[in-house]
């Protein structure tokens, strides 16, 4: 079970990579734009050197074209001009973009399949060659869906059909989610920074510390 920091931002990127915790780092268009304005590419390549500084741990960048053909010469334009050797392309879901996944994956470009909100989306993406299908776990619950089970249906298809694959539970939003997500399957949870920080945290803990330093400064009086 893996951690992966959700984010565009460098400060905040480093920073997790540095705890020795996180496996990798995912960002989406919406995050970039929460950013500065820079070049879509010189950012991502700056993400990319401190993933490869800290571990060359995976990075997924999405595609920002809507056709099929074009998210396809977008994708071998990202991976030549980004140049991680550990770059995974994002691929939001759908019937022709299976195609796009498969070519992909046949000429050797990992593929993250994206925006999944159900068990056979992820499952038919997992087929189509995905090294990582990600289900947006928090948007799912807000439609009353239920993904502990979307989670579990599919890592057994995938575990059944020896597939290599990973699934990642993303669109997290607290820490308990979290845990929840790995429990029910889910190979790699990826959130946000606030997220990561709040996990570390509990009203007891603090409790306990502060307790112990009060005992112990009195003892040394």
């Amino acid at each position: 079970m893996k951690y992966f920091l959700d984010t565009a931002n460098l400060v905040e990127i480093e920073d997790a990579l540095k705890k020795g915790v996180i496996r990798g780092v995912t960002t989406n268009p919406s995050l970039l734009a929460k950013e500065p304005k820079a070049d879509f590419f010189e950012h991502i390549k700056k993400i990319a050197f401190l993933c490869s500084t800290y571990g060359n741990v995976p990075l997924s960048a999405e595609v920002f074209a809507q056709e099929p053909s074009a998210m396809l010469h977008q994708a071998f334009e990202m991976k030549e001009k980004i140049g991680y050797s550990n770059l995974n392309i994002k691929i939001p879901i759908g019937y022709e973009e299976l195609q796009v996944v498969h070519d992909l994956t046949e000429a050797g470009i990992e593929v993250n399949c994206t925006c999944c909100f159900s068990a056979t989306q992820l499952q038919l993406a997992a087929h189509a060659g995905a090294r990582y299908v990600s289900l947006f776990y928090n948007r799912l619950l807000d439609v009353q869906g239920n993904p502990a089970k979307v989670l579990q249906r599919t890592r057994q298809v995938i575990n059944i059909n020896n597939l290599n694959c990973e699934i990642i539970a993303g669109s997290i939003r607290n820490a308990y989610d979290v845990e929840d997500a790995w429990a029910n399957g889910a190979h790699i949870v990826t959130a946000g920074y606030k997220v990561l920080v709040a996990a570390t945290k509990h009203p007891k803990t603090d409790e306990s510390v502060e307790g112990f330093l009060r005992d112990f400064s009195h003892w040394i009086e």
